[in-house]
């Protein structure tokens, strides 16, 4: 019986953590599918391990996720590779896959939108150590030390790939940044929980604009808001139940009930400062949005 609760209680905290590894997972390799996997083979792993040796377990799963996902990069540009040299070695191309070994189009458009179509060329371009690096510390704020231990490269090392990157990916197109995104909202919510007015202040902007449509309406959340004291005055003691998310590739927020989302907060970030909020409960909106729970 002791042995049984152990398990459960061990798949329970798994689980509490798949949806930020499943996000760290798609993010790093581009599918749904081998991110699935990824996160699969963590569980495996796990399981394997004397878990309750493990002091950190959110850091011990980043690690081995993205050790997993590490391989994969590394294999898929390995049999890129080969396939350059295939080319070379023939005068005519090899005949194009069939249409249904060709990538999905619905999952392709559904990670287009999630985390930026330039934003999804430029990661393909950039190397499986690179794309690691960029990944974890700039979208999920993972430490160099950490990212290092996963790369087995030194922290300064660590941070000089991910600066590469992070040039090569601004270079390609004017993308947000998701780090400054996540440290602002952060602070928002933690503001909002803790009734800090002053500090709402200073996060949004003075003309700052909150959105409501119907369905998030009905379900409580306020209506139009405009000014940074009304929307202050709105989420002051408020947000107890709001959890940080990926909402189509930004930082934004989620209402959960009984595990599935019922409102989307979406929050656009100009300068350090909110300048607008945006509540989305309508069901058929909530299914076109690719949202990833980050805590």
């Amino acid at each position: 019986m002791v042995v049984m609760y152990e398990d459960e209680l061990l798949a329970r905290r798994f689980e509490e953590r798949r949806p930020r590894l499943q996000a760290v997972a798609r993010r790093m390799l581009g599918s749904a599918e081998e991110a699935e996997d990824a996160v699969q083979e963590a569980w495996i792993r796990l399981q394997r391990a004397d878990a309750e040796s493990v002091e950190n377990l959110d850091g011990w799963l980043t690690t081995v996720v993205g050790r997993v996902c590490l391989d994969v990069l590394r294999a898929r540009t390995r049999r890129e590779e080969l396939f350059e040299e295939l080319l070379d070695q023939h005068a005519d191309p090899p005949p194009a896959a069939p249409a249904d070994e060709a990538a999905d189009p619905e999952e392709a458009a559904l990670l287009a939108d999630s985390v930026g179509r330039a934003l999804l060329v430029v990661l393909d371009t950039l190397e499986p150590d690179e794309r690691l690096a960029f990944v974890l510390h700039d979208m999920f704020a993972v430490p160099f030390p950490d990212i290092a231990a996963i790369i087995e490269r030194s922290p300064a090392a660590t941070r000089q790939l991910a600066s590469r990157a992070r040039r090569r990916v601004r270079g390609a197109s004017p993308l947000p940044d998701l780090r400054r995104q996540h440290q602002v909202v952060s602070a928002f919510l933690t503001a909002a929980r803790n009734g800090e007015f002053d500090r709402l202040l200073a996060l949004l902007a003075p003309d700052v604009a909150m959105r409501a449509d119907a369905t998030a309406v009905g379900i409580g959340a306020a209506r139009a808001t405009l000014g940074a004291e009304g929307v202050a005055k709105v989420f002051s003691g408020g947000a107890q139940a709001a959890r940080l998310a990926l909402v189509d590739g930004a930082v934004g927020a989620v209402w959960q009930a009984k595990g599935r989302v019922v409102v989307a907060f979406g929050f656009t970030v100009e300068d350090g400062r909110i300048t607008a909020i945006d509540l989305m409960g309508d069901a058929e909106r909530l299914e076109g949005l690719d949202i990833a729970v980050l805590g």
